[in-house]
C-alpha cells in the first residue's frame, strides 16, 4: 500500500499529471554538459555532468518519465527530491544541487561521490579492524539518527547506497539514494514490503513497521562488515526471508570467536526481532563499542573476512547485472499479463489471493497442477506466513514457477554477455558488460574463481 504525500502532482481525474515538479525549471543542458554514464538504478541512470560556467563536476540522475506509470510513481520522485532537500544540511548525506524537468526526463543534479562504494574501499585498503568498522557504522547510524530526528525513514539501507566523496584517505562516507524513503509521524506504521532481501527487517515482511526497521538494516551491515557474509542467507529470496523471520544468529563460526564481546552485544541489540525492544539509532551511537576508542580492537581482522567481503560484493554486482538484462527482456505486456491473471484469480478484489482462490483460478486457466503442488506454491510465495499472497508475492512466485520462460530469459542474458557467441563468457566479455552497465572497472578475478569451478577462465 502506497502512502499519499503532500505536494504530489495529479489532475482532478486522478490520472498522473505530466510533471513531477510543481514549478517550471530551466533546461538542464543550458547549464550543464552531460558526460559518461556512472551507474544505473531501477528508475534512473546517473551521469557525470559539468557545470558550464564553473567547471565543477556533479552527478546527474536522469529519470525517464515513460517509466513513471502512475500517480504514485510521480509522487515517489517528488518525495525523493523533497527528502534530499530536507536532509541536505547533514554532513554525511549527498547534497542535491538542483532539479530540472523537461517533457521527457526529470534530472536530479547532486554532489559527485568519486571515491567508490563502501565495500570496495575496504577491500582496496587491505588493513581493516573492528575499530575501522566502528567508525564506518557510526557514520551510517549518524545518517539514520539525522533522518529519524527529521521524521524520515530510509527504508533501503544497504552498503551500495553509501559512497565515499573522493578517492583520498580522509574521504567522507555519504548516503546517496533516498528513492524509497518516506516522511513519517511518531507512531505511524507502514505496510509496503520494500527494501533489499538481505537487509530487510522481519516486521517489514510482516507488513507492519516503523523507523526501527532501519536500525535492523544497519545491524545487518555491521554483521557483514565484521564477517564478510550476511547473517541471514539462502539460495532464494523466499529462503532469505524465511531465515530473517526464523533463523538464528551465527556467532560460532570464524571469525566470530575472535571478535569482541562488545561488538556482538551491539549486533544482538540491533538484530532484535521485536522492534519494540530493538535499540534506537541514538542508542547505537551511544554504545561503548562506538563511543569508547579502547573497546573496539585495532588489530587487523582475519584476512578471510576481506576475501569473503570481496566475493559477496562482486557476486551482488554480477547478480544485479544479470537481473537487469533479464528485466529488460521482460516486456510490459508479460508483466501486464501476470497482473491480469492476478486480478482474475482475486475474485473478491481484496488485493490478496487465498489458497481457494488460487486453486479455482488455476483451474479456470486450464492448469493441471495437483492440490499438493498448489499448496507448495502457496507456501513458497506466502513470505510473511499470512495465509494469503499479495501481488508482489504472486509476481515473485510466478516468475520463479514459470521456469521455461525464465530459462529463455537467462539464455538471452547469457547471450548478451557472450559477445562472440562462443558459448563461454570470458573475463573480457564480463568486463565489457560492467562498462556497458556503468559499473566501471569491477575486479572480476575473484568473482570468476568463485564461479569458474574447472579453472578454464570461462563461464559456461
Amino acid at each position: 500500500m502506497k502512502k499519499e504525500t503532500e505536494g504530489s502532482q495529479s489532475t482532478s481525474t486522478g490520472k498522473p499529471a505530466t510533471t513531477v515538479l510543481p514549478y517550471q525549471t530551466p533546461r538542464l543542458r543550458d547549464h550543464y554538459l552531460i558526460g559518461k554514464k556512472l551507474g544505473q538504478g531501477q528508475f534512473g541512470t546517473t551521469y557525470l555532468c559539468t557545470h558550464k560556467s564553473t567547471g565543477a563536476h556533479y552527478a546527474c540522475k536522469s529519470i525517464p518519465k515513460r517509466k513513471l506509470l502512475c500517480k504514485e510513481d510521480y509522487e515517489d520522485v517528488w518525495r525523493e527530491i523533497q527528502i534530499m532537500h530536507h536532509l541536505s544540511e547533514h554532513p554525511h548525506v549527498v547534497r542535491i544541487e538542483g532539479t530540472y524537468e523537461d517533457s521527457v526526463f526529470v534530472h536530479l543534479v547532486m554532489e559527485l561521490c568519486a571515491g567508490g562504494e563502501l565495500f570496495d574501499r575496504i577491500v582496496q585498503k587491505g588493513h581493516y579492524s573492528e575499530r575501522e568498522a566502528a567508525k564506518l557504522l557510526k557514520t551510517i547510524v549518524d545518517v539514520l539518527e539525522g533522518c529519524h530526528s527529521l521524521g524520515v525513514m530510509h527504508r533501503d539501507l544497504k552498503p551500495e547506497n553509501f559512497l565515499f566523496d573522493s578517492p583520498s584517505d580522509d574521504a567522507k562516507l555519504k548516503a546517496t539514494d533516498f528513492g524509497l524513503s518516506v516522511f513519517y509521524k511518531p507512531g505511524e506504521s507502514f505496510h509496503e514490503v520494500v527494501g533489499s532481501p538481505y537487509y530487510v527487517a522481519p516486521e517489514v515482511l510482516k507488513k507492519y513497521y516503523g523507523p526501527e526497521a532501519d536500525v535492523w538494516s544497519a545491524g545487518v551491515i555491521l554483521y557483514i562488515l565484521l564477517s564478510g557474509v550476511p547473517p541471514f542467507w539462502a539460495e532464494t529470496e523466499a529462503g532469505i526471508f524465511r531465515q530473517i523471520l526464523q533463523g538464528k544468529l551465527d556467532f560460532e563460526s570464524a571469525p566470530w570467536p575472535s571478535i569482541s564481546e562488545s561488538a556482538k552485544d551491539l549486533i544482538r541489540k540491533m538484530l532484535e526481532r521485536d522492534p519494540r525492544r530493538r535499540i534506537s539509532a541514538h542508542e547505537v551511537v551511544c554504545h561503548p563499542w562506538i563511543v569508547d576508542d579502547t573497546v573496539a580492537p585495532d588489530k587487523p581482522l582475519d584476512s578471510a573476512v576481506l576475501s569473503r567481503l570481496k566475493q559477496f560484493s562482486a557476486m551482488n554486482k554480477l547478480k544485479k547485472m544479470a537481473l537487469r538484462v533479464i528485466a529488460e527482456r521482460l516486456s510490459e505486456e508479460e508483466i501486464g499479463g501476470l497482473k491480469e491473471l492476478f486480478k482474475m484469480i482475486d475474485t473478491d478484489n481484496s488485493g490478496t489471493i487465498t489458497f481457494e482462490e488460487l486453486k479455482e483460478g488455476l483451474k479456470r486457466v486450464g492448469s493441471e497442477l495437483m492440490e499438493s503442488e498448489i499448496k507448495a506454491l502457496m507456501d513458497a510465495a506466502d513470505i510473511d506466513n499470512s495465509g494469503s499472497i499479495d501481488y508482489g508475492e504472486f509476481l515473485a512466485a510466478t516468475l520463479h514457477v514459470n521456469k521455461t520462460e525464465r530459462e529463455e530469459h537467462l539464455i538471452a542474458a547469457f547471450r548478451y554477455f557472450d559477445k562472440d557467441g562462443s558459448g563461454y563468457i570470458t573475463i573480457d566479455e564480463l568486463q565489457q558488460a560492467c562498462i556497458d552497465f556503468g559499473l566501471g572497472d569491477v575486479h572480476l578475478d575473484d568473482m570468476i574463481k568463485e564461479i569458474d569451478l574447472d579453472n578454464s577462465c570461462f563461464v559456461q
